[in-house]
């Protein structure tokens, strides 16, 4: 079951993370954040002017409302439908970079290594705390961004 949260211009402007927050907060209550992996999705009711060209992730109010909800919930990609592009989406908001035409986002590649291997760690902690084992989604996740990580990475960090 995909999870959607809709952001608008109001919570997007005042930084209100309570629709995100009644969702996850929700799944935690529940305990049912780990039978909901790769399930979140964003949806945006956000306009702009006709001629901005601008991507969401470059504008400013989109990328500090995803930097506040990275920090009350820094495990979040655990939760991103990953198939359909919200790690990437979700990365662009927290990593800087460019859109080229022809070959899409580029992230900055020093703010990219700094962001996954955050990531790593977060989610290597934390998926202990829910009972996960597994380094599979992990190493997916270092190799959606070009990395490759080793077994032995992980046995130093556990």
């Amino acid at each position: 079951m995909t999870l959607t949260i809709t952001l608008n211009t109001d919570c997007i402007n005042n930084l209100d993370v309570s629709a995100a927050q009644s969702v996850i907060e929700k799944l935690l209550q529940e305990q049912a954040i780990t039978s909901h992996e790769q399930q979140l999705r964003f949806e945006f009711d956000y306009p702009r002017e006709a001629d901005d060209p601008r991507e969401l992730s470059e504008i400013p109010e989109v990328r500090l409302w995803f930097i506040r909800l990275d920090a009350q919930y820094p495990w979040l990609p655990f939760l991103l439908d990953w198939k359909s592009g919200e790690l990437s989406r979700y990365t662009a908001m927290l990593v800087p970079h460019q859109f080229n035409r022809t070959e899409g986002i580029q992230y900055n590649p020093e703010a990219l290594e700094i962001f996954v291997m955050h990531k790593i760690f977060i989610l290597t902690n934390w998926m202990q705390q829910q009972g996960i084992t597994s380094q599979s989604r992990l190493k997916s996740m270092a190799q959606l961004f070009g990395y490759e990580l080793d077994e032995a990475f992980f046995d130093l960090i556990q």
